[in-house]
């Protein structure tokens, strides 16, 4: 079964929904560049009200190892995703479970995926000015038959209507939506989730 991570969460009411609707997972954004960034204080209290069920991820972009261990200490978080230009170094040495973001744009180089030793790699759409969340797609025939040993996770531009097709041409352990189940940024539409997270299921 595909894995579902709703990500960009910025309050409890999106969090529990998301939740009830049959999310895997929550990511929360503590990188202050973001239009979704959320307060660790406010994160922490979200965290702590959810079912054991639920694998809560922090996203960091370009932080330093010990702002992460302070704030996956603070929030308890289950696990972290760097989602900037971490390098392999830097990844291999954040000693939590572990998703790193690599940001799409033509091609992908197999042995550059295989030097990080993360236990997911998400793929996402390359922008010249955002880290991610800019609700763009990228061609997904390239991530088609892609033979790496870790397990991958699709992001950017999905949505209830496009995701089963993404899934039928990557066949990713899981999947990341953000803006495609929201209003606005940080707020999630709850038709929207349903629709998105049914879709997963269901295969419609």
């Amino acid at each position: 079964m595909t894995r579902i991570k709703i990500c960009g969460i910025t309050n409890r009411e999106d969090a529990m929904r998301a939740a009830k609707l049959g999310a895997d997972a929550l990511g929360f954004i503590f990188y202050r560049g973001s239009r979704r960034y959320i307060d660790p204080g406010i994160a922490a209290r979200i965290v702590g009200s959810l079912p054991p069920f639920i694998t809560t991820v922090g996203v960091f972009v370009n932080q330093s190892l010990d702002e992460i261990a302070s704030l996956k200490e603070k929030t308890g978080i289950d696990a972290v995703q760097l989602h900037g230009d971490e390098s392999p170094e830097f990844c291999n040495a954040v000693p939590y479970k572990l998703i790193k973001a690599l940001r799409i744009k033509d091609n992908i180089d197999r042995e550059e995926v295989e030097l990080y030793s993360v236990q997911a790699i998400l793929f996402d759409k390359h922008s010249e000015d955002s880290y991610g969340g800019t609700g763009r797609s990228f061609n997904w025939d390239i991530l088609r038959n892609l033979d790496i040993s870790k397990e991958i996770i699709l992001s950017g531009g999905l949505t209830p209507e496009n995701v089963c097709q993404a899934m039928e041409t990557v066949k990713p352990y899981g999947v990341d939506v953000s803006s495609g189940v929201e209003d606005s940024p940080g707020k999630k539409n709850h038709v929207k989730l349903r629709k998105f997270i049914e879709a997963v299921r269901n295969g419609y």
